[in-house]
């Protein structure tokens, strides 16, 4: 099935069905598990007779014969979501073009979400998440049961360039999973890689991955004024014109929403992969799980995604052996910037779920200790209780940093593309 982006570049179109409202008092339903299956792929291609990404899904088939699904277990949340797509545009246009804000009215939404205090209802969301990276049969593929290992994920194709990920329903498809496939390293050169980067760079850096002021660091954007100074409306326009993957994860999540209208939907993803999940989590109000990701608060606030009066429905987890999350992977002389990212946020929206893999398990700090393997089979596959989920209070990005209008700010002012769309309900 292939499902034309409505957008390119630009990031501001949400449909009517993003936002569903509530027709009736909310009752919470009992905690209960339940069972999913793959039921489709997804990863985004470029037709090179367009300009225009392309996003496919790919319908999986399970294997002949019961096989036991995987369960997972549930409770139930509520969360704010803002009263009508049109009213979440107008905001954030105000706050992009003005720099003011608007009130808007916010509808509570009862919705089912994972169990975060069940162990291992992390450890399958983080297979789930892993499996985004991997072909079905590899070496890298967890096994959640063998009737989702005979489907083939697209997207793996050399010339292809994209978003990728996976599909899982449960049986009446009143729940779906999407997860968000994270960064192929450069340097293992993979088809995705560059534009990996791209994204880790528009992100997680202060000034457009500007890591010291020599001319042998590549930046994405053109916003830095001079010393530590920073133009912001300029790193606003450069997030909304260039991050392709915020751009083609809202076209995502509103098709998933046309094929399931009725289902409660849950992101998940790893480090990219988990940024671009909670900047999606916050844009629809749905529950969100974000492994090991580097520092997105930031990002929220230059894509001006308006506040929730409540806390964002996003959950991190990661451990204190992995720096990216930490934020500590900084500096010219790190392995970060020797590799050319600029990884150099580290407050996250939503709460944490933060393992103690230093102390408990005797992991050293480490860029090896990134990887999602090392979050599935030595911290979470350990018999532990996650830690009680926090906030991050007193949480500062770039504070070395300053960010003003250095620029004329007709040269910077964010516009719709003419390809953009508004749907009325």
């Amino acid at each position: 099935m292939i499902l034309p982006c409505t957008l390119a570049l630009s990031v501001l179109s949400l449909t009517a069905t993003a936002y569903p409202r509530a027709q009736t008092p909310f009752t919470a339903p009992r905690t209960r598990k339940l069972s999913f299956e793959l039921r489709q792929s997804h990863s985004t291609f470029f037709d090179h007779s367009s300009s225009h990404p392309r996003i496919l899904f790919r319908d999986e088939h399970p294997a002949t014969g019961f096989v036991p699904p995987i369960s997972l277990s549930t409770t139930p949340m509520v969360v704010s979501r803002p009263a009508s797509p049109q009213a979440f545009q107008a905001a954030r246009l105000r706050s992009m073009r003005h720099d003011q804000s608007e009130l808007l009215e916010w509808d509570d939404i009862p919705v089912l979400a994972p169990d975060l205090t069940d162990r291992n209802t992390i450890l399958e969301l983080a297979k789930m998440t892993g499996n985004a990276y991997a072909q079905p049969g590899h070496s890298n593929w967890y096994d959640l049961d063998p009737e989702w290992n005979t489907s083939f994920p697209i997207g793996w194709e050399p010339d292809d360039d994209g978003f990728r990920g996976h599909v899982f329903a449960n049986a009446d498809n009143s729940t779906v999973v999407l997860s968000i496939k994270g960064t192929s390293l450069w340097s293992m050169n993979g088809p995705t890689a560059k534009k990996d980067k791209l994204n880790d760079n528009l992100l997680f850096s202060c000034c457009c991955a500007r890591v010291d002021w020599s001319w042998t660091w590549e930046k994405v954007c053109d916003c830095w004024a001079g010393g530590m100074k920073c133009d912001n409306t300029c790193l606003s326009k450069s997030l909304v014109e260039d991050s392709l993957f915020y751009s083609v994860g809202v076209n995502l999540y509103n098709n998933l929403t046309y094929i399931y209208p009725d289902a409660d939907i849950w992101l998940v993803g790893h480090s990219l992969g988990g940024a671009i999940a909670s900047l999606l989590g916050a844009t629809f109000a749905v529950p969100t799980v974000a492994f090991e990701a580097p520092g997105e608060r930031l990002a929220a606030t230059r894509l001006h995604l308006p506040q929730s009066p409540t806390l964002v429905p996003v959950t991190h987890i990661y451990h204190n052996a992995d720096p990216i999350p930490l934020g500590t992977c900084t500096g010219i002389r790190s392995l970060c910037a020797k590799g050319g990212y600029a990884m150099e946020t580290h407050c996250h929206l939503g709460k944490s779920i933060v393992y103690d893999a230093v102390s408990q398990l005797g992991l050293s700090v480490s860029l090896a200790n990134h990887r999602i393997a090392v979050l599935i089979k030595k911290v979470l596959a350990e018999d532990w209780d996650p830690p009680e989920a926090r906030e991050e209070i007193a949480c500062v990005d770039c504070y070395k940093w300053e960010f003003g209008e250095y620029f004329p700010q007709a040269q910077h002012t964010p516009t719709l593309l003419a390809n953009s769309s508004f749907h009325a309900s």
